[in-house]
């Protein structure tokens, strides 16, 4: 019941809820949040609290400011009544009164106090493992094979998928990186592993002949942004898998980052080599009241 009901906070570090009960004839309880590690979402989004009152959620108001302690005021008697605290994302523009599906940190109290953590209402990357080949499988040159990335174990002498990741919660996808001398650019957004991710068809960088394997990845092979030059070797580049809310208004990777790898100088093409852990693989807090 919790996966449903903990809707979600997203921050890497801490967040916590203080209640007053000093006398206050509008008989509301001051809130107040202590976070840490929390990405500013630009102009199209903001982050709301809320509060679930008999299964019901109650939103303690919506802030775009990462710098904390911030202070809201919200009914006493459901504060009180709260069995959940839960942060999530949503449209600075907003029309629906229900959180979005976008949550990422939640947790029941208990007493005055509950944990949160990303761990189910996003997903578990505890066990996450990820392995890729460097090849360039939508072009006929076979001379720059080091110019692509694909997310796929061959070592078995046949294709299989090279990610272990959970399935993710709605409002929420996958993406592939290269981080090019600290410009990440992407390879793809995807929800399976075992597929081709989403721009497998439309990539600008991909080769002319073809669109590659049925599994997450990217050939750069043309149409380098500004400063960059494709084909090119990834030879000392990370390659990074992280989480990112959906929709997602920004180019650049968000906080959770599950898998990461620096590829070896003398990675062999065609040849599975294996991810480590990320930089973030979950967020948690902690609410008081």
């Amino acid at each position: 019941m919790i996966r449903k009901v903990i809707l979600a906070v997203l921050s890497i570090g801490i967040l916590t809820v203080s209640c007053s009960d000093d006398d206050n004839p509008m008989k509301t309880s001051r809130l107040t949040l202590n976070l840490e590690g929390l990405e500013a979402l630009g102009t199209d989004f903001v982050y709301e609290g809320w509060i679930i009152v008999d299964g019901n959620p109650v939103s303690t108001g919506t802030f775009s400011s990462v710098e904390f302690p911030q202070t809201f005021n919200v009914d006493k008697s459901q504060l009180n009544e709260a069995t959940t605290f839960v942060l999530s994302i949503e449209p600075a523009v907003d029309s629906d009164p229900a959180p979005a599906a976008t949550k990422i940190l939640a947790g029941d109290f208990n007493g005055d106090e509950a944990n949160v953590t990303s761990n189910g209402i996003v997903g578990d990357f505890t066990a996450s493992l990820g392995k890729y080949i460097l090849a360039t499988p939508t072009d006929t040159d076979d001379t720059n094979e080091e110019s692509g990335v694909w997310f796929l174990d061959n070592s078995s002498g046949s294709a299989v998928a090279g990610l272990n990741l959970p399935t993710l919660t709605d409002g929420w996808k996958y993406e592939g990186w290269v981080v090019f001398d600290g410009t990440p650019i992407t390879t793809g957004t995807f929800t399976a592993v075992n597929t081709a991710d989403d721009n497998a068809t439309t990539s600008m960088f991909k080769g002319d002949a073809g669109n590659g394997p049925a599994y997450p990845g990217e050939d750069f092979l043309q149409n380098p942004p500004v400063g960059l030059t494709f084909p090119t070797d990834l030879k000392g580049k990370t390659v990074v898998i992280s989480v990112e809310p959906d929709p997602d208004n920004s180019t650049a990777p968000f906080t959770l980052k599950p898998l990461a790898h620096m590829v070896p100088s003398d990675a062999m093409n065609h040849t599975t080599i294996m991810m480590e852990d990320g930089p973030v693989k979950s967020l948690s807090g902690m609410v008081s009241r």
